[in-house]
């Protein structure tokens, strides 16, 4: 039920516009890390498998041992800081972000500088913009 309405906020989300700076795809594009074809193929997997994929493929690189990580209790971690990262792409003001977060304008600002976002959407000297 909740993955449901999650969803179903999503498409609100991305009905309502961007803000002008911020565009993880285009970032990841722009590094060459993901293509259009495989935006595809992503869009057809459920969260659950793309993180259970990422920590498959994380753990065969140290040939399955991620003993010691605790990586149950940093997922919340990260799903915070996903989420933080997607609101900032997909609204149009950082208002509506906080507020699609359920949180303060100040908190926002706070985590935006705690998970140093803007950095993350900085490429060199250039910001990743969402404009054509």
């Amino acid at each position: 039920m909740i993955i449901n309405n999650f969803y179903a906020t999503i498409e609100i989300m991305k009905n309502q516009g961007s803000l002008e700076t911020y565009s993880i795809s285009k970032k990841l594009k722009k590094k060459k890390k993901i293509t259009e074809e495989f935006e595809v193929m992503l869009s057809g997997l459920t969260l659950e498998d793309i993180i259970s994929l990422k920590l498959e493929l994380s753990s065969s690189l140290i040939k399955g041992k991620l003993y010691g990580t605790n990586i149950y209790n940093v997922l919340p971690l990260i799903a915070r800081e996903a989420a933080l990262k997607y609101a900032l792409s997909a609204c149009k003001t950082k208002n509506s972000a906080a507020a699609f977060l359920g949180i303060s304008y100040r908190r926002l600002k706070q985590l935006q500088a705690d998970y140093n976002i803007y950095e993350y959407f900085k490429n060199g000297d250039e910001t990743v913009s969402t404009e054509r």
